[in-house]
């Protein structure tokens, strides 16, 4: 669909509803709205769906959403299939295992590992007969009032909606416009962090390869047979830092990992000349309230930050818990969007107060972390898998019912 396009057409008196953003929420989203009779349109910077390559999680509440959805047998087929995390040191040599499959037998885990744009493209094929798209577009202004909300685009003609949902992730321009300025919301936690796809293979086909240095991780993820990598490091906000300037992002890599050992100056040499890097800051997002009068944030345009992947299934979680609210009080919004955050903050406050204990996991600020961590490493399959899955493993909240 080009840029103001739709594949759905309006009429029939039903409540209209804008989603900003077409990632992972959003397409949730607008598939659990056009279900339950609302027709939700879906607007979208980017010219077609897109999303980083990361790995993700669906695991939990996500679990039951996708099976609703029909697509868990899709993302099954799509999964990494990953079985481990192997630690190395500046050589090589593994000084360090986590045997994830033992990991999910102990908690009998029907969780997914997919990457984050396999799980974006799926999630949109079950949604793109379900609501009109606009690509290529943006929201530049919102004017609400007791009866719904004007909405003026970059390029398409001005409308009104009944209500608005920005599912615009870290970066909301609905946030900026309903709420306030992004500094007002976001707070940087310590650490930045980039992903890359790699020319070649990754280190090994079944295992996460891990390398750390005091401050920093780097790893190379095994996805459907090429080498996705990651790095993760600690760093103080950089002041004047744009998450859209590619050159910043380089040079603040390079600076960051110099002289450090393993596959490191390979995969910085590829990240040099890749116009495809993902970077940006981990930062938490905050806010007193998720709503604003017509206006609602949805995903981590609302409350962004994990470490473990936990975000897609934050994400569709909440995608679900908003669209079952909005239809069970269509009249009265304001009650729908209170019921949803009250609902959804008891699985989102535990992940976002985890952040501390997960960046000392994964990215131990010293020699003497790295060290413990890869000991801990060792004994996690038998003796501390299920106190490390019960910090880990997001709650599920009751399970998904279909759609009358």
């Amino acid at each position: 669909m080009s840029n103001g396009t739709s594949n759905v057409k309006g009429g029939g008196g039903k409540r209209t509803v804008l989603i900003s953003g077409a990632g992972i929420a959003g397409t949730t989203l607008a598939y659990w709205l056009a279900r339950r009779g609302f027709e939700p349109t879906v607007v979208e910077r980017a010219t077609g769906p897109r999303s980083s390559g990361n790995p993700v999680d669906v695991r939990g509440p996500a679990v039951g959403v996708a099976e609703a959805m029909g697509v868990m047998p899709r993302l099954r087929e799509a999964s990494t299939k990953v079985t481990g995390m192997s630690f190395v040191n500046r050589s090589g040599r593994r000084v360090g295992r986590v045997n994830m499959a033992a990991l999910r037998t102990a908690s009998a885990s029907r969780e997914v590992e997919v990457t984050r744009s396999d799980l974006a493209a799926i999630l949109h094929d079950a949604s793109r007969d379900a609501a009109e798209t606009l690509f290529g577009d943006t929201i530049t202004e919102l004017h609400q009032d007791e009866g719904g909300v004007d909405v003026t685009f970059a390029h398409a003609a001005p409308r009104r909606f009944d209500l608005v949902v920005g599912a615009d992730g870290l970066h909301s321009t609905t946030r900026r416009i309903a709420f306030g300025p992004e500094s007002e919301f976001v707070r940087h936690m310590g650490l930045y962090v980039a992903t890359m796809q790699l020319d070649g293979p990754s280190d090994d086909p079944d295992h996460v390869v891990i390398h750390n240095a005091p401050g920093r991780m780097a790893s190379v993820h095994p996805v459907h047979g090429r080498g996705l990598a990651a790095f993760i490091f600690r760093h103080a906000e950089v002041e004047g830092f744009d998450h859209r300037d590619l050159a910043q992002h380089k040079r603040i890599l390079a600076d960051a990992y110099a002289g450090d050992g393993w596959r490191v100056p390979e995969l910085l040499e590829q990240a040099r000349a890749s116009d495809d890097l993902w970077f940006d800051s981990v930062s938490q997002v905050r806010l007193d309230s998720w709503a604003n009068g017509r206006v609602a944030l949805l995903g981590d345009a609302a409350s962004s930050v994990s470490l473990f992947g936990d975000g897609s299934t934050l994400a569709m979680a909440g995608a679900h818990t908003l669209a079952e609210e909005l239809a069970a009080t269509p009249d009265d919004p304001h009650a729908a969007f209170a019921r949803y955050e009250t609902r959804h903050r008891v699985l989102v406050d535990p992940r976002q107060n985890n952040v501390a204990m997960a960046s000392a996991l994964m990215v131990p600020a010293t020699r003497t972390g790295v060290a413990t961590r890869n000991l801990a490493s060792r004994l996690w399959p038998t003796v501390a898998a299920a106190s490390w899955l019960r910090n880990q493993v997001t709650p599920s909240p009751k399970p998904v019912a279909e759609a009358a």
